[in-house]
């Protein structure tokens, strides 16, 4: 079906075509139709006539249904216009509507017999005309900025010298080659290439979904994390990148752990990604300047650097010699300094050897005058042992004496034992009785009438039991 206006078609032509007004009644009068006859007819000559049309209007009420069809309202200064976006092309249409965006609707006219109505089935929506775009994107933009997505202090510094550098653009285009060529100019580095499309039909989810890919790898893995990102597309329409101005592609830019640098468009042109980006590159170009440093600028900064490093050692080593120089003209010749003292040496050496000799000397006249006061050790060995032996005799006296002595004593001892022992009395004619648990009867009270006794004699021990 060539799709184009719709052109408006005679109404009688129309009606007569359906028979609306032929075959009058029985009675003369005018035909009668079921209601769903005469819905199916409207039905129709509308479809017939607006097969495919364009409508431009304000969106009034929007609504999602939980099944996924798409109700909205299209309204101007004078007129309600009913349309409805089927599930399967509702998540097609390039933007989110939203309640009084002005857009432009393409689609075909229908009816809905369930409610006397007809209605837009919208098949494609764009805003209508760039002043509209331009309000959604700065009504998004305040919001994204009071949600703190674009607030400077979330903002990560760019690694120095990345090892790893992630990007995300299309693979067809002119974009990753010029990257590529200028990182290749400036310093050589590994690049991780993630495809996405950069306009159109699902651009805004393939973007999101790589940025937050590149975010979930792990580092030093394989592939390897990168250490910073660079979002990027050449330049065109507004609509065109209309991708970057999406929610989850600024939502997955503010919320990437890994530095990112956003380089959308010329450099005039302004997306809601740049405000969420760490770094802002006006060119792709730039971005892979702003990446990495230029390797000639950083060995000519070595070379400078070592070669002023030599020069201040230079200098160095200079002032210390020049200074030593200076310190070895005002001192004197160290031969003659030590002249005197190396007499003075000797000097000290002979007074030492003759102080030496003359305290040997005494010490050996006191050892030979201590040595005529000492007996011979033979005399003190005799001596001391005539004295042991005269002990000897003294201590084996004394010892006899009073081992006598302590014999005596214990007889004395034993013979008052004796005496005292209660067993003496045995012999007298007297006893000893215990109870049968052995212990010893002193009181007749302590027995009772069937108890079993044991009576100790001189001569032995007898079992009784007593009686009464």
């Amino acid at each position: 079906m060539t799709k184009g206006y719709a052109q408006p078609r005679n109404r009688h032509s129309q009606h007569s075509q359906y028979g609306l007004f032929d075959s009058p009644g029985q009675d003369g009068g005018p035909p009668e139709y079921t209601v769903s006859d005469l819905s199916r007819m409207i039905k129709s000559v509308v479809e017939k006539n607006f097969g495919f049309v364009r409508v431009r209007g304000e969106i009034g009420e929007c609504r999602l249904h939980p099944s996924g069809h798409l109700y909205l309202t299209l309204k101007d200064e004078t007129a309600v216009l009913a349309a409805v976006s089927w599930r399967g092309n509702a998540g097609k249409l390039g933007l989110r509507p939203e309640t009084g965006m002005e857009v432009i609707c393409s689609g075909r006219l229908t009816t809905y017999a369930g409610q006397s109505k007809y209605q837009l089935v919208v098949e494609s929506m764009e805003l209508a005309g760039r002043g509209a775009l331009l309000k959604l994107l700065e009504e998004r933009k305040r919001k994204l900025q009071a949600e703190g997505l674009f607030d400077a202090a979330g903002k990560r510094p760019l690694p120095f010298l990345p090892d790893v550098i992630g990007v995300v653009t299309s693979p067809a285009g002119a974009v990753i080659r010029d990257i590529l060529h200028r990182l290749e100019d400036r310093f050589p580095r590994h690049v991780l290439l993630w495809p996405a499309a950069v306009q159109g039909e699902g651009a805004a989810e393939q973007i999101a979904a790589a940025i937050r890919g590149f975010n979930s790898l792990t580092r030093g893995g394989n592939p390897p994390r990168p250490d910073l990102l660079i979002v990027a597309r050449g330049g065109g329409s507004l609509e065109d990148l209309m991708p970057f101005n999406e929610e989850t592609v600024v939502r997955a830019a503010a919320e990437s752990r890994i530095p990112l640098i956003s380089a959308v468009g010329h450099e005039t042109d302004t997306t809601l990604i740049d405000y969420a980006a760490d770094y802002r590159a006006p060119t792709p170009t730039a971005a892979a300047e702003k990446a990495v440093p230029e390797r000639a600028i950083l060995l000519a900064q070595v070379i400078d650097h070592g070669a002023r490093l030599d020069s201040a050692l230079l200098r160095l080593v200079n002032g210390f010699k020049d200074r030593l120089a200076l310190l070895g003209r005002t001192l004197e010749d160290p031969a003659r300094l030590l002249e005197p003292l190396m007499q003075r040496l000797d000097e000290r050496s002979e007074r030492l050897d003759i102080a030496w000799r003359g305290y040997f000397q005494r010490c050996a006249a006191r050892l030979a005058e201590a040595a005529g006061k000492l007996r011979h050790p033979r005399d003190i060995l005799h001596l001391a042992a005539t004295r042991l032996q005269h002990q000897e005799h003294r201590l084996k006296a004394l010892g006899r004496e009073r081992i006598m002595q302590a014999e005596k004593r214990l007889e004395r001892l034993a013979s008052v034992l004796e005496s005292l022992s209660p067993r003496a009395v045995l012999g007298r004619g007297y006893g000893l009785v215990y109870d049968a648990g052995g212990r010893l009867i002193t009181r007749a009270a302590l027995l009772k009438s069937g108890d079993k006794v044991k009576i100790e004699l001189q001569d032995g021990k007898r079992g009784a039991v007593v009686e009464d």
